[in-house]
């Protein structure tokens, strides 16, 4: 009986600790939309990025998760209404980060190597 107790808590400490990586490489579009919202004045006119917009780029530049990024990026350069094209492909490079895929509502997020 005892052995079994062992061998259960061995097996649940086992999940815990492959299951744990993984719940940490997803992000919630919503924490994305967080990240970058600093950069909407930016995004839809003004001359240059925030300090706190650039902060959010690179802490997103920072996230295993990438295809989940792309698509939130994605579908929040689609719904955001007022962006500007121009600023939404230079942001990145104006807070000095280079992303694998630009921001596009026509990115394949699926089609980019990570």
């Amino acid at each position: 009986m005892a052995s079994l107790r062992v061998s259960c808590v061995v097996a649940l400490i086992c999940m815990v600790v492959v299951s744990a990586p993984m719940a940490e490489a997803a992000i919630s579009c919503g924490a994305v939309t967080a990240a970058v919202a600093p950069c909407f004045a930016y995004l839809k006119g003004a001359p240059s990025p925030s300090l706190q917009c650039c902060g959010g780029v690179r802490r997103l530049n920072g996230i295993a998760d990438r295809k989940g990024v792309c698509n939130c990026l994605k579908g929040a350069a689609g719904s955001v209404p007022g962006l500007k094209p121009g600023n939404v492909a230079a942001l990145p490079g104006k807070c000095g980060v280079r992303l694998p895929f630009p921001i596009s509502p026509s990115t394949n997020c699926n089609a980019i190597s990570f």
